[in-house]
Parts: structure tokens; sequence; C-alpha cells
């Protein structure tokens, strides 16, 4: 895979002004299919660098013997940065772009109920990986249809399959979530948590993180949120698919052993890397492919973005982490061994 050389940025990931005159120039002379490269071009930005979604993206393609050339880009957690990264877009005219994560997708192609604006990317086809919630966040109106030039790949089982899945495991009364408030794929997910208790059985304690000024979340005082969260009933805490929460599952999930209090992952990091007790998730890997299947039908078949529905998949995993599970001392239901994965 090419890396295209990167026009010149100023700070926080902005284009300098004579790098967009630059880049507009060259797409000028050579637009589109009339490049002397006449691959298609994806343009991928990503929030914390590469992850499996993208190595499935590109594995579908190369099976589907469907060449591409990629300009990478990441924002290293900072969505500060996708201002500049969207007037690259414009300047530089690729086929598709691909974004990862609802932060990443806001900010590159808006909302669906906003007016156009070169803020965004309005005019090129936008494919999502790695969101959780399209409609809630406001992407998409409804998952047959954005209406726009934007569809994509939901990652995240149905929360009702999710907490069905927690009480087979361990039943319980109380669960707990931390969440990061500026995140609207979080809030959503924490609205319709709070929806589904009473006719489930349970109730939700919920906290968010601490904020910057600029109401960016931060993981001071993580531990001590955990912590209240325990004393305040709760018997399990919930990793929702929040994309900050995802970046300190090194603060928070040692603090949750701490407190003695088991966790759930609705994704597939939270078990693998965030040390989550289980998790029925979509694999990143599978995610990938889902994604890159909607981006071949639009460069290769021509099928507008508008005309391809947001889709999950159909297949889940159930995965146990057994280190996490010795830990607490709380082991799964031995039938539940005939069909999860455990690491």
């Amino acid at each position: 895979m090419r890396d295209d050389s990167r026009p010149e940025v100023g700070g926080a990931g902005r284009l300098s002004r004579r790098a967009v005159l630059a880049a507009g120039s060259a797409s000028l002379m050579l637009p589109g299919r009339l490049r002397a490269d006449p691959r298609p071009r994806i343009y991928r930005v990503t929030f914390r660098g590469p992850t499996e979604v993208e190595e499935g993206f590109a594995d579908y393609l190369e099976a589907h013997d469907f060449a591409v050339d990629y300009i990478e880009r990441d924002i290293a957690r900072d969505p500060r940065r996708l201002p500049g990264l969207v007037e690259e877009i414009h300047a530089l005219r690729p086929d598709l772009v691909y974004t990862w994560g609802t932060p990443v997708t806001l900010g590159i192609a808006g909302r669906w109920d906003e007016p156009p604006s070169p803020a965004h990317v309005v005019d090129i086809p936008v494919v999502f990986a790695l969101v959780a919630a399209p409609v809630a966040a406001g992407i998409m109106p409804d998952l047959a249809s954005s209406g726009r030039n934007v569809t994509g790949a939901v990652h995240v089982v149905p929360l009702e399959t999710q907490i069905r899945a927690m009480q087979s495991y361990r039943p319980f009364k109380r669960v707990g979530v931390l969440y990061s408030r500026s995140e609207q794929n979080s809030r959503a997910i924490v609205a319709e948590l709070e929806t589904l208790a009473p006719v489930m059985g349970f109730t939700v304690a919920s906290r968010t993180f601490a904020e910057t000024a600029d109401g960016q979340p931060v993981a001071d005082g993580a531990e001590d949120l955990v912590a209240s969260l325990a004393h305040d009933g709760a018997e399990w805490l919930y990793y929702l698919p929040d994309t900050f929460l995802g970046t300190i599952y090194d603060r928070v999930t040692p603090a949750a052993l701490a407190n003695r209090l088991p966790t759930f992952g609705a994704a597939e990091l939270a078990v693998r890397q965030g040390g989550a007790l289980v998790g029925l998730v979509s694999r990143y890997y599978s995610v990938g492919q889902l994604a890159a299947s909607k981006a071949l039908l639009i460069l290769r078949d021509g099928v507008p973005p508008a005309e391809i529905p947001a889709t999950t998949l159909r297949r889940f995993a159930l995965i146990i982490n057994m280190e996490t599970a010795r830990a607490l001392e709380i082991y799964p239901p031995l039938a539940m061994l005939n069909y999860a994965e455990v690491l």
C-alpha cells in the first residue's frame, strides 16, 4: 500500500494556504481518472493509528482484485486536526474517503441534517467503519439510506442482545457506565441503556469523564469515577464503544479490578487489549471487510452511497478473558465455554 506524499501542514494538522493552492492546482491538471495512475485513491482517516479494521478493508479489496492507492492520515486522538484534513481532501480530490469511528466521521462528513458546507466533505463518497449508532449520532436519518454521500459499517451488537449476554454470564440489578459527554454516539447509547433498563429489570449508574475548558474529555480522576460506580452499587461496568474510553483502558480496567467490578465490552478492543472480562462483539477485521464491500460497490460498480444501507455483521463473537476472570474469581457458566472464544 502506498502512502502519498503529504502536503505541508500547519499547526493542529491544518494545511498551509500555499499547500492548499498547490494541491488544488495539481488536482485541476489531473482530475479523477485522468491522472497518470488510473487506480482509485482512498483517503483513510483513523483515530489512533492503524487497526485490524483497516487490515480487513485492504484485504477485502485485494481479494476482489481491486487495486487502490491509500492516502493515510491519523488524527492521533485529537479531533482538532479534522478541519485541516477536510481542507486537504478538498484539495486532493480522492475517489473515496474512509473514516474510523463516530467523531472522525462527524468531523469529516458532518451531520445529515445540517446544510452542506465547505467545512465538511459533501461531494466525495464517504464510507465509515466502527460507528456504533449512526442514526442517533446524526450521521444518517435512517440506516436504509443517508440521503447523501455517506454509508458504512456499524460494528456494535444490538444493545438488548449485549445485556442478555451479561445476564447470562452473571445476573445483575445495576450496571455502571462511564462515557464522554462530547461524543454523541456515547450519549445515544446511554439513553438507549436507560430506556431498556426498566424493561429488562435493572437500573443504570452513569458517570462522565472530566473535560477541558473546550469540552475535550480527559482521564483525570478516572479511577475515582470507577470507584464511585462500585460504591453506587454497580454490579457490571459496561464498556460502551466510546472513542476516548478506548484510549484509557489502562487506567479504567485496573481500577475496576481493584473494586471487584466485572467489565463487559461492546467492542473487540475492550476485551483483547482493554482487559474486559467478557464482550459480545463484531470482530474488527470483519467490520473492515464489511466497510470495504460498500467501497467496492461505489468505486467499481458506481452505486451512489445514498443507495447503500449502513449495516452490521450477521454473526458476532463472545470473547471471555480468563485472566480477568481469575483475577476477579468470577468464572463463566460452563455451557458458555462451548461457544465462546477464551483468551
